[in-house]
């Protein structure tokens, strides 16, 4: 046979719980509301203002920018109006931008015409620099070059000049401004005049050394940064390479 055994609870115990709670409830009961709460309360009812209009009228807020007493409603429609200016600020700024890369890009159209119509070799050298840096108003560029044969003295240099070893070093574009004595700054016609420089690696592809540098250089600091896009340049970069590369030995 087996037996039911009925589990009694301990008086005292009970009696504990019993004032635990009453406490807890009491404590509740006399908790100061705070703003938490009230903001709480109004996010969850929705509907407190339409069922109480005439507090959502006697509610006055002070202007922060007219320091003057206002209403919610008022306060509102301030808020939406910074809102509007905002968008229409950015919009306006990205409208620029916008307009801005599209005279890049005309540009570089105009100089990829006049690359394609190069009818010889210094011709071509010609157009890439300085034609490059008066196509975009640039104030100095230069085009270094090693291991490409038939071109002239003024753009071919030998494969352990500095400015090789500088360019051979680095590993993608970069802008920004240039130390007094960097070889990349000194292959420039006017060294002092440099605030901003942006250097651009010529390689023949990807995972190979480069074989030239083309450098374009500002006397304004702001016109080449290390936070700017580099999309163009990477453009200039290929195209420049695409047509040295007709000067090269044939790969098997």
């Amino acid at each position: 046979m087996c037996q039911n055994f009925q589990h009694k609870t301990d008086p005292t115990v009970a009696l504990t719980q019993n004032r635990d709670k009453r406490d807890n409830m009491d404590h509740n009961a006399h908790a100061p509301i705070t703003e938490d709460d009230i903001a709480n309360y109004l996010v969850n009812t929705p509907d407190f203002f339409e069922r109480h209009a005439d507090v959502l009228a006697a509610v006055q807020l002070t202007s922060p920018h007219s320091h003057r007493t206002i209403s919610l409603q008022e306060r509102q429609a301030e808020m939406m109006r910074a809102k509007i200016r905002e968008l229409e600020l950015a919009q306006s700024h990205m409208v620029r931008y916008g307009q801005n890369n599209v005279a890049i890009a005309d540009k570089m159209n105009t100089w990829i015409e006049q690359l394609l119509a190069a009818q010889s070799t210094d011709a071509m050298l010609d157009t890439i620099s300085p034609g490059l840096a008066h196509t975009y108003d640039i104030a100095q560029s230069a085009l270094k070059v090693w291991g490409v044969p038939g071109i002239s003295d003024t753009v071919a240099i030998a494969a352990d000049d500095a400015v090789a070893v500088a360019v051979q070093a680095q590993a993608a574009i970069a802008c920004g401004p240039l130390a007094e004595g960097d070889a990349l700054r000194q292959a420039l016609s006017d060294p002092s005049a440099v605030a901003s420089a942006a250097v651009v690696p010529l390689r023949r592809n990807a995972d190979e050394a480069p074989l030239g540098v083309l450098i374009l250089a500002s006397d304004d600091a702001e016109r080449f940064t290390p936070d700017m896009g580099t999309l163009f340049l990477e453009r200039v970069g290929l195209l420049t390479t695409a047509a040295l590369r007709r000067l090269l030995p044939a790969q098997e």
